[in-house]
């Protein structure tokens, strides 16, 4: 790459040779008409200095790329598109905006990587006026790929698709690489601070399968985000305020008036809470006592405040259950630490003149939104909107983050838009600069389509839920009879990463934004793609250096010495599905659908069994079992997959077991 440049900065220098020359000799001349040819001259040279003026910014960012690939795992995707829209700049220098697009083929017949940019390269051309056969325009892209470590030859296929093939030795030096450093992210620029806001349950009410979608989905983005790099606050916006709490706090001093000596055992919180709920609804009297509760919260009095607390340390316990199952990490930051900072925020929206007054609520209307937020309701109360808006500031100048995700359903997707309205109206944030994001998800259905409920019609809880996936897991590892060759320790294990790891999965492997019908029976299927059939097949990639005896040492040593040759074109498949690992991440980051990743280790499986069905790794003999022949670039091969798929498992959340 750098020697291309190198070229391509001294042709230009010969040619401003000449141009002076020419001119010098124009000059000398004294000819009124050549000296406006002389002028000529001079705006070709000064169009010169400036096309150099361009190679050398496309060489100061050749040279940061490489500097970047030096520190992580390359994405060959985006090497590839970098190179082609240097040609493409070279070869249309006065077009804005040019697309430079680049994906892996469908088919190997059309090469390893497809460029598709001359068809929309000929539709500016026309826009201009000018010639525009796509075919013409590819070669003339083609012509102008700078030399490089990566593309061993290009073709053009239909009206003007150019298809790419790679050189072997460059996927083979690419896969060294993996096996001699591990498996490491792909540069991603400066490091970022990232809040991603999910599960976000209620306290005194128990996590019910509502839950389930937030809490899987937004710890698998944080552990991408912390893969690359960011720091990254977990935080678990949890509703610990409000006018549940006055019922609540009213009844347990009632049913426990000794709560302040004794601790009361309030260990059902969800029968607790409805006990509460119908005396709310039925008494008066009782909800009078409730209000005046909520008031006291308000005002800290002391005594309230410690049945609040425990309250909430009641429910804290039950979440972290499911959070311990699921391996799920959180901090804490309910609606309550957001509460002395409403007032501010309220305030500064007056003082900035972006308050209304409706029927004694004050309510704030950004522009393009049909729908205000009530930052004070009429009898003086805060609402979400003002906690939510309180929390995004705290979050964009106490973090300073860069990034905040929220992990809430697609119900709320109105309310975000409104939030971030009002926020970038007041001057909080710019979007260009700091990435606001509500990722939204669709509901869990049962196998009838209709939202999933038990059989007498309540949503259903959490807990139940990981209790009946280790049961069926238990029953399918049973099934196997895989009690007989695992010790009781192993078969622990593998009960819990197939039963928690295909609940984690069936949620990952749906685009986020659809409902998906949740079936225990097809999650646990161990054929197609699922958890099941990818915990295995690793578990079965990592059975096979043991078969051959070879430690982790060695594999290491052979790493760093042996050639991985690329020949078979199961092989070559292979290593090239391998080393799109990072083009995935990249494109995770970009859109946060993490069903990405799921297809792709899928893939990555099937690809694998292709290769192993028609590669030998280990030649054993027929009749005495003993191992007489090891291809060891193959058994690198092995290793390589192996580790992009466990990386791949742990940003999902799933545990791979080395025995199932």
């Amino acid at each position: 790459m750098a020697s291309w440049v190198g070229e391509y900065g001294a042709r230009l220098k010969e040619q401003e040779k000449e141009i002076k020359s020419l001119i010098a000799e124009i000059e000398s001349l004294k000819n009124p008409v050549v000296l406006d040819f002389s002028s000529g001259l001079n705006e070709m040279l000064e169009e010169n200095a400036k096309l150099k003026y361009r190679v050398n910014v496309l060489k100061r960012s050749l040279q940061e790329e490489e500097s970047k690939a030096e520190i992580g795992m390359i994405n060959i995707n985006q090497r590839l598109q970098n190179i082609f829209h240097i040609a493409i700049k070279i070869a249309y220098p006065h077009l804005e905006n040019l697309p430079s697009a680049v994906t892996p083929s469908q088919s190997s017949k059309f090469g390893d990587y497809q460029c598709n940019s001359a068809m929309a390269i000929s539709q500016l051309l026309k826009a201009k006026g000018e010639k525009s056969n796509p075919r013409e325009i590819a070669q003339k892209i083609i012509s102008n790929i700078p030399k490089n470590d990566i593309i061993e030859n290009v073709d053009i296929a239909g009206p003007g698709f150019i298809n790419v093939n790679l050189k072997r030795e460059f996927v083979s030096e690419l896969l060294r690489d993996l096996l001699v450093n591990g498996v490491r992210p792909p540069s991603v620029g400066p490091k970022k601070k990232v809040v991603v806001d999910f599960s976000s349950p209620n306290i005194a009410k128990e996590m019910h399968v509502g839950h389930l979608r937030s809490t899987i989905i937004g710890d698998s983005m944080c552990r991408l985000f912390e893969f690359v790099g960011y720091d990254v606050l977990r935080l678990n916006h949890v509703g610990d305020w409000g006018t549940q709490f006055g019922m609540l706090i009213a009844h347990l001093h009632d049913k426990f008036p000794d709560y302040l000596v004794v601790s009361p055992p309030i260990g059902d919180l969800q029968t607790f809470y409805k006990e509460s709920k119908k005396r709310f609804d039925e008494d008066e009297t009782f909800k009078k006592r409730a209000y005046q509760c909520v008031v006291q919260l308000q005002n800290h009095n002391p005594d309230i405040i410690k049945a609040w607390n425990m309250i909430c340390d009641v429910s804290r316990k039950e979440f972290q259950k499911i959070y311990d199952s699921l391996d799920i990490k959180l901090i804490e930051r309910g609606e309550s630490f957001y509460q002395d900072m409403m007032n501010y925020v309220v305030k500064l929206f007056e003082e900035k003149g972006l308050v209304q007054l409706d029927e004694g609520r004050k309510i704030v209307f950004p522009p393009g939104c049909s729908v205000p937020l009530t930052i004070v309701k009429s009898d003086g109360g805060y609402t979400y909107d003002t906690s939510d808006l309180a929390a995004l500031r705290q979050r964009i100048f106490d973090e300073k983050a860069d990034i905040i995700i929220y992990v809430v359903d697609n119900g709320q997707s109105m309310h975000f838009q409104t939030v971030f309205a009002a926020a970038q109206m007041i001057g909080w944030y710019d979007p260009k600069i700091i990435r606001i994001e509500h990722t939204g998800f669709g509901v869990v259905l049962g196998e009838d389509k209709k939202k999933f409920k038990t059989r007498s019609g309540e949503t259903v809880r959490l807990a139940d839920l990981l209790e009946e996936g280790l049961k069926r897991s238990m029953d399918k590892l049973l099934e196997k009879e895989r009690e007989k060759v695992l010790t009781p320790e192993e078969f622990k294990a593998a009960k819990e990463a197939v039963a928690f790891g295909c609940i984690k999965y069936a949620d990952l492997s749906h685009n986020r934004i659809n409902d998906y019908v949740f079936s225990f029976n097809k999650m646990l299927d161990d054929r197609g793609n699922t958890a099941a059939y990818l915990l295995y097949a690793l578990t079965r990639i990592r059975s096979i250096t043991r078969l051959a005896n070879i430690d982790g040492e060695s594999l290491q040593n052979a790493a760093a010495e042996t050639t991985i040759v690329l020949s078979h074109e199961k092989e070559w498949k292979l290593g090239k599905c391998i080393l799109r690992f990072p083009e995935i991440l990249h494109k995770i980051l970009d859109d946060l659908y993490l069903h990405t990743l799921c297809d792709y280790l899928f893939e990555l499986a099937t690809t694998f069994t292709e290769f192993y069905d028609n590669c030998y790794c280990v030649e054993k003999d027929r009749q005495t079992g003993e191992v007489i022949k090891v291809n060891m670039w193959r058994m690198l091969l092995c290793e390589a997959t192996a580790a992009v798929m466990a990386k791949g498992f742990s940003i999902l959340g799933l545990k791979p077991v080395q025995r199932m």
